[in-house]
């Protein structure tokens, strides 16, 4: 049986990693976060990457790394937040299963990041709640393009059904955008290009 891929996008701190774990386990999945993989490959973190190698370097990283994964099946896969920029990507992706992308409020994603450990390269400013919202802002058409999935006020198992409903949803006819809203997580779908 051909088990397409899952794929988790979204802006920084909206939970893909997290998630990404627990559905794989609740799917019998492999898991994979873009951003480990590609550390574990070069030997640096990404912050190390952005600050020696710049952006467009990392970038080409991310490429290579998806034009490996999306030739895989049976993985869940967590992307970097800026991987979605480049249509390339996309294409790859989509060929090899669904995107979601994961929202939540700026405010709540700048807690949250500012929670973690890891250095968060595009954050490293005055105001990274300004920067958070301006690179949302840049990045909303990337991410309209796929199913939302909210993560705020959502524990684990209640991420981890509305997916596995939207992928349901989604296998029936792909030529639709669905959301997924509210505290009982429904779903709906209109067929592309509808307003």
């Amino acid at each position: 049986m051909n088990k397409s891929n899952i794929i988790l996008t979204g802006f920084m701190g909206t939970g893909k990693t997290t998630l990404g774990r627990h559905l794989a386990k609740v799917l019998g999945y492999d898991f994979v976060d873009t951003d480990e993989q590609i550390e574990a490959q070069t030997g640096q973190s990404v912050a190390d990457i952005f600050a020696h190698e710049g952006e467009a370097a990392f970038r080409q990283l991310e490429t290579r790394l998806v034009e490996r994964l999306a030739a895989e099946h049976g993985l869940v896969i967590a992307t970097g937040g800026g991987l979605v920029l480049n249509p390339l990507n996309v294409v790859l992706l989509e060929k090899s299963g669904l995107i979601v992308c994961l929202t939540a409020p700026p405010e709540e994603l700048l807690a949250r990041v500012s929670r973690q450990q890891h250095i968060r390269p595009l954050l490293q400013q005055t105001d990274p709640l300004a920067k958070i919202k301006a690179l949302l802002a840049q990045r909303a058409p990337a991410y309209a393009q796929f199913p939302q999935l909210e993560t705020s006020g959502q524990n684990l198992n209640q991420l981890t059904q509305r997916l596995l409903d939207l992928r349901k949803t989604r296998s029936l006819g792909n030529s639709s955008v669905c959301r997924v809203r509210g505290s009982h997580g429904t779903v709906s779908c209109r067929p592309d290009g509808d307003s």
